[in-house]
Order: structure tokens, then C-alpha cells, then sequence
């Protein structure tokens, strides 16, 4: 078993104290953080013993968990500019979905992880397509990142009808899934069952797709809702009611329920995501991209909902980088509730805590703390775009938060693994991974113009 003594400048742990250590180590044993050095207790370490990653310029950092991301998308990028939700699924992303094979689908998922990898996020929870999942499962578990991982569930598509399935072949395909993949590699995978949103399912297919939560300990419940204002016209139209309003309603809003999004919610709808425990997915630059809105994030926070951060897909963002989502998900809040709201460490908190804490794995990650798993960022914070350094903590959030990019990322670890340092992935090859991404999406485009 590899023992590693990881010596940084100072270690950021985003525990309940937001403690930062100088001088200190973390030890990693088994994938694990077996303890929190101080400077004082290093003296008494024999370092012979030990493989000693000597970083006196870094600072260590939990890694980002990202709660919303689309992998099957990430080839998309670019191809769908300038248009509001409905359009962009109709006119984009559901013919480009439904032009997938398994090797773009593949190629896709991998060129997004080595991404999200390289901009320091080391937990994601992915929602696939309809089709070809077992090819995300496949780069996500080469990869080594973390992750809750499904299909796509929809089995109405007014929009675009040839990518749905039945709700019997919805469930059944999502039940096998989950069994095969639910604790994989692991435990690093693990399932979300995810109909996409109410316009694109029947109710026996958000039921059954809720229950199936019930037979596996740890799984979520992952779609969106209330993005945009056409959809919710939509919604109103069918259910006569609000899409919070309707998941109370069918009975599966829980505290495994994570709804993306959450833009357009009204005073009840708060009242029973903060009764039910149910967790909010902020994708501030996708809300902003789409013209969809800006979710009252500090509303919900002050009603004690968890809320998380993600990208969402590559086509509505452009990028998937957890630095941006983190400055904007600060500053776009700051006109409205002023310049006190969303501090850089309480941003900082929603990428590392507040992403473990809605998808169930607080006691795991998002914070370096003993006992937990060494999911670990190693951020150089001295580069000239930076500012000036001093290492307590409001300071060097503010250095993540409002200075930070995926250049100042040095280093990646997931369960005690390097999968990024000294500039190089370490899971994957990026020059092929980024070949076979413009190669597939040749073929992609050219299977969409010949259908």
C-alpha cells in the first residue's frame, strides 16, 4: 500500500472551522486521508517511511464536486449558440443526442472529463442520453474521477420523437444499469436515476424511476425543473401546477431528489424544497447562456437548502470549469442582495461541501479531514494573476473564488491517485482523447445532415 505525505504551504480544509494549516501534512493511506499533520506533529514523523510530495509553494484544497454535468454533450460545444431552452433542445441538442454512437459517445464523455480533471473538479454527477451509457460508464471509470452516473430517462418527446424509449424500457434498462454499475469500481461509481424533466416523462416514469431509489442505498434522484419560463407554461399547461409543486405531489420530493436548475421557484415551492430536504443544482453560467435566469440563490440558502454548483453541458456554457461557475455564482447574486452576499468562502463551501452534502457523501469528501476519502486539488495561488497571498482563509477563498482558472491547478487526486500532475493527465491521453473528439464529431455532424 502506497503511503504518501503530501507537504504543502498551507491546507485549506473547508471543514466546519474552515481551519487553515501551515506547515502542516496530509497523509494518505489506501486512497484514504489517514491524518492532518501540524507543523508541531511533522517533527515527530520519520519521512523514510513515507513517499513525501514536498509542495512548499501549493496550497491544498478539497477537490470541486460538480452536482450537474451532460458528458454526452461535451462534443455539442459551439453547435448550439444563441438560442432559449426549448429551441435548444428541439433544434440542437436532441437531434445531436440522438445522432450518437457508441464511439462518439465515448469520445464525448472523455474529452469532458479531461476537462472538468484539469479544472480541478474531482466528483461529478452526470446525466447521460438515452442511449449508450454503458460508453460513460467506460471513460468515467478509466478516468478515475468520482461520480453518480445514469441514462437519461424520457418516454415523451413531443420536441424531437425519435429519442424516447417506452416507459417500460426506460425503467428496465435504468434498473439493470444501477445493478451493474451502483458501488463500482470501488465504490467510486455510483447511480442516479435521471428522467430528464417533467415535459419529457409520464408520471408511472418519475414514480418508478423515484422508487427505484428505495432498493439501492445512496442513490439520487437527479433531473431538472424549473429552467425557463416557457417550461414552466408548459408544465402549468399539463399539470396545472408548479414542477416543484408536482413532484410534492406524485410523492418524490425527498431529501434524494436534486432538481437542477431551481431558476423560476415560487414562495411555496421553497417552503416544501426546504421541508422535503430537497437539494438544488445552481449552473449559473447555463442559466445565464440560455437567457433562462438567475436562481435566488441566497433566498434558498437562508431556508437552510443545500445548494450545489455544475456546469451543466459544454453547448450551454461553453466550458465546464468550476472556477467560472464559482465567480459568477459570487457575482451574479452581489446587484440584487449586495456586496456582503455570497462571500468567496461561502462560494468556495457550495464547490466542496455543498457539493458532497446534496449528493449524500458528506462523510467521504469535500472537506481534508481524517477518515475521509483524498479526493485533493494542489492550487498554485502565486501566479501574477493572482493576488498578493496571505494564507488566512477569506483570503485565499477570495484568491479560488474572484482570481482563480484552471491554470493555477497543479495537481489532481481522487481515492490517493495522481490523475493530473507536472502538467500531464495521468489517466488518459489527451492528445488521442482530443483527435478522437474532432474525428467523431465529423461523423456526428454528418450523420445529423444525412437523417
Amino acid at each position: 500500500m502506497t503511503r504518501t505525505l503530501i507537504l504543502p504551504r498551507a491546507i485549506m480544509a473547508m471543514d466546519a472551522r474552515s481551519a487553515v494549516l501551515t506547515g502542516g501534512g496530509i497523509a494518505v493511506e489506501g486512497g484514504v486521508i489517514s491524518r492532518v499533520y501540524t507543523a508541531e506533529d511533522l517533527r515527530t514523523v520519520r519521512r523514510d517511511d513515507w513517499q513525501v510530495v514536498d509542495v512548499p509553494d501549493l496550497i491544498a484544497v478539497p477537490g470541486f464536486v460538480q452536482t450537474h454535468v451532460h458528458l454526452c454533450q461535451t462534443l455539442f460545444r459551439g453547435h448550439a449558440e444563441d438560442v432559449e431552452l426549448l429551441d435548444w433542445l428541439q433544434g440542437r441538442i436532441f437531434p445531436f443526442e440522438a445522432a450518437h454512437s457508441p464511439s462518439s459517445m465515448y469520445a464525448s464523455a472523455r474529452i469532458g472529463l479531461a476537462e472538468l480533471i484539469r479544472s480541478g473538479t474531482t466528483t461529478i454527477m452526470d446525466m447521460g442520453s438515452v442511449h449508450h451509457e454503458e460508453d460513460v460508464v467506460r471513460a468515467v471509470t478509466e478516468s478515475g474521477i468520482r461520480a453518480f452516473l445514469g441514462k437519461a430517462l424520457m418516454d415523451v418527446n413531443e420536441m424531437y420523437p425519435p429519442l424516447r424509449e417506452s416507459t417500460d424500457a426506460a425503467i428496465t434498462s435504468a434498473q439493470r444499469q444501477a445493478e451493474q454499475w451502483h458501488g463500482s469500481a470501488n465504490g467510486r461509481i455510483r447511480y442516479a436515476v435521471a428522467p430528464r424533466f417533467i415535459l419529457s416523462c409520464t408520471d408511472p416514469l418519475l414514480t418508478e424511476a423515484h422508487a427505484m431509489t428505495r432498493a439501492f442505498p445512496g442513490m439520487l434522484f437527479h433531473t431538472h425543473a424549473s429552467e425557463n419560463r416557457h417550461e414552466l407554461d408548459a408544465v402549468r399547461k399539463r399539470c396545472g401546477m408548479e414542477n416543484v409543486e408536482y413532484f410534492d405531489a406524485l410523492g418524490i420530493l425527498n431529501h434524494v431528489t436534486c432538481l437542477a436548475h431551481c431558476i423560476w421557484l415560487n414562495d411555496h415551492e421553497v417552503d416544501l424544497m426546504a421541508g422535503a430536504q430537497a437539494k438544488v443544482l445552481h449552473c449559473p453560467s447555463s442559466n445565464l447562456k440560455l437567457g433562462s435566469g438567475i436562481a435566488a440563490i441566497p433566498r434558498y440558502m437562508q431556508r437552510g437548502i443545500t445548494v450545489s454548483l455544475g456546469a451543466d453541458g459544454a453547448p450551454c456554457n461553453n466550458t465546464l470549469d468550476m472556477f467560472q461557475e464559482m465567480r459568477l455564482a459570487a457575482l451574479i447574486q452581489k446587484p440584487v442582495h449586495g456586496p456582503t452576499a455570497m462571500r468567496a468562502l461561502d462560494v468556495l463551501r457550495l464547490a466542496t461541501m455543498g457539493g458532497a452534502a446534496a449528493l449524500g457523501i458528506a462523510h467521504e469528501v469535500g472537506s481534508i479531514e481524517a477518515g475521509k476519502k483524498a479526493d485533493l486539488l494542489l492550487l498554485d495561488l502565486a501566479r501574477y494573476w493572482n493576488a498578493p497571498q496571505t494564507l488566512e482563509a477569506d483570503a485565499i477563498a477570495g484568491n479560488i473564488v474572484h482570481t482563480g482558472s484552471p491554470e493555477n491547478v497543479a495537481a489532481v487526486m481522487v481515492d490517493g491517485a495522481w490523475l493530473y500532475r507536472d502538467g500531464m493527465h495521468r489517466t488518459l491521453d489527451l492528445p488521442r482523447a482530443v483527435e478522437a473528439a474532432r474525428t467523431e464529431l465529423a461523423s456526428l455532424l454528418t450523420r445529423i445532415r444525412t437523417t
